[in-house]
C-alpha cells in the first residue's frame, strides 16, 4: 500500500504481524519495528523474508524511502538525509506509530543516524546495522584489498572517489561479491530488488563525500544497538566503533560478529537475530 505522509508524498509500506495479540484476559501490545533499507537507490525487499522471523515479538513496518522502489518518484532536490530522516517521523505520524524501534541497515543507518540528531526523543530504541558515520575511504580500501586483492581496492577507489555510471558498474561487478562471506541463501533476491542508480550516484557524488554524522549522535535519548560484521568491507568495524564512541555511553551497545560481512544476519543469522531479539524484547 502507499501511504500519504503529507505534501502529496506517498511511500510504499508493508506491515507484517499484529500490533495487539491476545494474552489471557488482555490484549498485549507489541513494539513496532520500522525498517530503513540500504542503498541508496535500492528498496525494502532485502529485509524479506529473513525479518519475518521477528514478527512474533514485534509488528514490522517495511517501507521504501522517498523516491525509491515502489514509493512515489520525487525530484532530486528531495534526495537528502534531512528529508529521508524527517520522513521516518512523517510516516509514523501517518500510521499512528508512537515510540517505534527504528532499524537502519547500511544507507538506512545513515538515515537513522540523522534521525537521531533531528528527532532524538522520537524512538524508543534505534538499531544501526552495518553502517558508517562518514566516508573514511582508506578503511574501505584496506578491507577491499584484504578480501579481494589490489584489483578490488582499485575498483573501490575509483567508484568512491569518482562515482559515475561506469565506475559504479565496474565496482558492483567486481566488489559486490566481497560484501559477505557466505553465498546468498536466496540467489534470486537481487533480481527482485528495484534499483534506481541515479539516486545512488546523486548521493555518493554529493552528500556522501563530506558526510560526518558523529556530532549528531550525542543527541541520542534512547538505547542504540550498533551491529557490525568484522569482515565488512564497505562499512568496516572501525566505523561502527566510531559510532558507538560518539553516542552517550549510557545508551550505546556495540556488538560485532566475527566472520560476518555487510548485514550480519546474512552471514551469521543465528547470532544476529538472537542479538536483535534480545534488544527488541529488553
Amino acid at each position: 500500500m502507499r501511504i500519504d505522509i503529507g505534501q502529496g508524498v506517498r511511500l510504499f509500506v508493508d506491515v507484517e504481524g499484529l500490533a495487539l495479540v491476545p494474552d489471557g484476559p488482555l490484549m498485549r501490545e507489541k513494539p513496532t519495528l520500522v525498517c530503513l533499507h540500504g542503498g541508496p537507490g535500492f528498496d525494502h525487499s532485502g529485509f524479506k523474508p529473513a525479518f519475518s522471523g521477528l514478527a512474533d515479538i514485534a509488528q514490522i513496518v517495511y517501507y521504501d524511502h522517498r523516491g525509491h522502489g515502489r514509493s512515489d518518484e520525487r525530484p532530486s532536490s528531495e534526495w537528502t538525509l534531512d528529508i529521508w530522516a524527517d520522513d521516518v517521523v512523517r510516516l509514523c505520524d501517518a500510521l499512528g506509530i508512537v515510540k517505534p524501534i527504528v532499524l537502519g541497515q547500511s544507507f538506512g543507518g545513515f538515515v537513522a543516524q540523522r534521525y537521531i540528531a533531528r528527532h532524538p526523543g522520537h524512538a524508543s530504541k534505534v538499531i544501526l546495522s552495518s553502517t558508517s558515520p562518514h566516508m573514511a575511504l582508506e578503511r574501505k580500501l584496506v578491507m577491499f584489498e584484504k578480501l579481494g586483492g589490489k584489483a578490488a581496492r582499485e575498483l573501490a577507489r575509483q567508484f568512491w572517489s569518482q562515482p559515475d555510471p561506469q565506475t559504479w558498474a565496474a565496482y558492483w561487478v567486481g566488489c559486490r561479491k566481497l560484501y559477505n562471506r557466505t553465498e546468498p541463501s536466496d540467489p534470486q533476491a537481487a533480481q527482485r530488488m528495484l534499483v534506481r542508480d541515479e539516486i545512488l550516484l546523486h548521493f555518493v557524488a554529493g552528500e556522501k563525500q563530506g558526510l560526518d554524522l558523529l556530532p549528531g549522535l550525542a543527541a541520542a535519548q534512547c538505547p542504540v544497538l550498533v551491529m557490525a560484521g568484522e569482515e565488512d568491507p564497505v562499512c568496516p568495524l572501525a566505523d561502527a566503533q566510531d559510532i558507538a564512541a560518539a553516542l552517550p555511553p549510557q545508551w550505546a551497545k556495540l556488538v560485532s560478529f566475527p566472520g560476518a560481512g555487510h548485514g550480519a544476519w546474512r552471514d551469521d543469522p543465528q547470532a544476529a537475530f538472537a542479538t536483535l531479539r534480545d534488544f527488541i524484547s529488553a
